[in-house]
């Protein structure tokens, strides 16, 4: 049986333009860090904290995805993904609660 560390050093194969970029987006996704204000197991508020801090960074930049990308991926990680749906869906819409643009 081989050794994980054995498994798991191996070169990577030869990878394209597109795969090198999957791979690079990968290795470097994020979950939010701890935030004391939200020491309970609920993270509902602060899935709710992060979807503002990111949408208020948009404002604050004009709208600059490049800029507000870590704050974008905190909302991701914590967040359920429906939830961000809708909210994405609310924002079109022009009936989100939270920040507005």
């Amino acid at each position: 049986m081989p050794k994980l560390n054995k498994i798991f050093s191996d070169e990577i194969p030869a990878l394209d333009e597109k795969q090198e970029d999957l791979l690079h987006q990968v290795k470097n996704i994020r979950t939010t860090p701890r935030d004391q204000r939200f020491p309970s197991t609920n993270q509902a508020n602060h899935c709710w904290n992060r979807y503002n801090e990111w949408l208020l960074c948009l404002k604050q930049t004009g709208n600059d995805d490049a800029k507000c990308q870590n704050f974008r991926q905190y909302a991701l990680s914590i967040c359920p993904s429906k939830w961000t749906e809708d909210w994405d869906e609310a924002r079109e819409e022009n009936t989100f609660a939270g920040i507005k643009n």
